[in-house]
């Protein structure tokens, strides 16, 4: 049984005036997890018939370090090309935050573990309010639309793929895709999408009637000792 392979993307900027990039510690948990697989060896390391992305930057810096880590050429070099996916796209962060009259992380503020969770904390009230539809984000779907976009990736990759698949997306659309297959409500994806990691795994098996959960939110490429800083979750 082929296996979908849900990787969120490396460290982004946060607090930084362009979110969207990765950070220089998010370039390099991405090329460790592909480096990981390849150290796995050919028979068991997986084999990516199709690769999809979302559009944002962070997504294709993070395909592109996960292709560096695997020894893959460059796609311009007849490597694997990733199709973008608008529907694997992460919600706005900063338009939720506004609705709640609240103002997203700044450049040069402190960055501290408490302004952190003061910083989570609000999002998880702003997307609670979103999902059930109290509030609408300017320039943002609605959850209900946001939640089809991500089911529309996973039916595609249900109904076309037939080989190891990897997706590279961001918190989001990962922990919709794992409530939506074990039937869960929104609640429990909005719970399971503060608690990713940066470049972490996610692992659903796939025919083309039905997916199953096999694994989540795992970063087994950074479990040797000395990277134990290199585990993040912004």
């Amino acid at each position: 049984m082929p296996t979908l392979y849900l990787v969120r993307h490396g460290q982004a900027s946060f607090g930084a005036a362009d979110y969207d990039r990765l950070s220089e510690l998010g370039e390099r948990q991405s090329e460790r997890l592909g480096q990981y697989w390849r150290a796995r060896g050919r028979d068991v390391h997986p084999h990516f018939g199709t690769v999809l992305t979302g559009t944002l930057r962070r997504h294709a810096q993070t395909w592109g370090g996960i292709a560096r880590g695997l020894g893959l050429p460059l796609e311009a070099d007849g490597g694997p090309q990733a199709l973008q996916w608008p529907g694997l796209d992460e919600y706005d962060s900063t338009a939720l935050l506004e609705t709640l009259g609240a103002a997203p992380p700044q450049s040069g503020m402190s960055d501290t573990p408490e302004s952190r969770r003061a910083h989570f904390r609000l999002l998880r009230t702003a997307l609670q309010q979103w999902a059930a539809g109290t509030i609408a984000p300017r320039g943002m779907p609605t959850y209900a639309d946001f939640s089809a976009g991500v089911r529309a990736a996973l039916d595609h990759v249900c109904s076309t793929c037939t080989t190891d698949v990897l997706i590279v997306s961001s918190g989001g659309p990962i922990a919709t895709a794992v409530a939506q297959v074990l039937g869960a409500p929104a609640e429990t994806g909005i719970e399971l999408n503060l608690r990713l990691r940066n470049s972490a795994i996610t692992e659903l098996d796939y025919t083309p009637r039905r997916l199953s959960l096999v694994s989540f939110n795992t970063v087994p490429h950074l479990d040797e000792p000395g990277l134990a800083n290199w585990v993040t979750y912004a």
